[in-house]
């Protein structure tokens, strides 16, 4: 029998579960009234695509198993303290879609030479990271590959929840993993860090996360929210970094592919201040960074820099 997890890991993954493919009955629930709520804020795209959301089969017809990947991200080495932050997923020269895309496609060449191709959706895309309407946290967390703690993220035992994760859906019926149970009890401490207070109990209000106002939201940043940025120019990790299964478990990632923007590490807050188009363009040209664009960065900064003086 094909070892699909033992070659993902071969391939540089971190870990890897198989799960069932079937419909989310109670995510369905909650994000529709989360929706209904409107804490989606502009990112109008989560309102469509609801039933392929939710139930993977209605995006890729044919599928029975979902293969879950995970890369660790957390960096060795981290930026200036004094410097405008940037979240640590955004750290890689190279865009982490890129990455994980080129390692998922070659894992599907090896499925494809042990089962066939009709393994896979000869019609539908079948592979994502972040790329689709899937709900990657929770097949991580059918794969048994941790769960979802109340910040919202994928809390992985061996590495904590500085993770990038990659899907698969296939058309054939596998081994497959079981969940873990809950380990947050009854701690609080990202919901009580959170400076905007976007947190509650297992959900988030995209409106007031930091990650959503210095990225998905093209308006102005909200004056109320202005000191509360603190200096978190572009996402945040703050509840991350507060996590004590990150304090104990987040380790040093080992992939090549994966390694930091020298300019990240390097700049100052002066070099932030003064960045250029040009600068953007040359030092994140192949950057996740890219996507927020140079204007949104630098409305960021200018607001994060008036932080850091005070």
């Amino acid at each position: 029998m094909f070892d699909i997890k033992g070659t993902a890991i071969s391939l540089g993954f971190d870990a890897c579960g198989i799960a069932k493919a079937d419909i989310l009955t109670e995510d369905a629930a909650f994000l529709q009234k989360w929706l209904n709520e409107g804490k989606q804020g502009d990112m109008h795209y989560l309102d469509r695509n609801f039933e392929k959301r939710t139930d993977p089969r209605k995006l890729v017809p044919g599928c029975k198993s979902v293969v879950v990947v995970l890369m660790n991200y957390y960096p060795e080495k981290q930026q200036v303290s004094s410097a405008p932050q940037i979240a640590k997923y955004a750290y890689p020269e190279t865009d982490y879609h890129i990455t994980i895309k080129a390692k998922l496609n070659t894992l599907e060449e090896k499925i494809c030479e042990a089962y066939g191709v009709d393994a896979v959706s000869q019609e539908h895309q079948h592979t994502f990271v972040d790329s689709a309407p899937v709900l990657e946290r929770r097949w991580a967390e059918r794969a048994g590959l941790g769960w979802i703690g109340k910040h919202t993220q994928l809390i992985n035992l061996c590495f904590g929840s500085y993770t990038f994760i990659g899907i698969m859906m296939l058309n054939i019926e596998l081994a497959y993993d079981q969940p873990i149970r809950p380990k947050c009890g009854t701690c609080t401490r990202c919901i009580d860090s959170c400076p905007t207070k976007a947190l509650t109990n297992g959900s988030l209000d995209a409106r007031r996360c930091i990650s959503y106002l210095t990225i998905e939201n093209k308006k102005e940043i909200p004056i109320e929210f202005h000191a509360l940025l603190s200096d978190r120019a572009l996402g945040c990790d703050i509840c991350a970094d507060i996590c004590p299964w990150n304090t104990k478990l987040a380790k040093p990632h080992q992939h090549i592919d994966l390694q930091a923007s020298p300019s990240l590490l390097e700049w100052k807050c002066a070099n932030w201040q003064q960045l250029t188009k040009e600068d953007f363009d040359q030092a994140f040209r192949h950057s996740a960074i890219k996507r927020a664009g140079y204007a949104k960065l630098k409305q960021n900064i200018d607001v994060v820099t008036r932080n850091l003086m005070m």
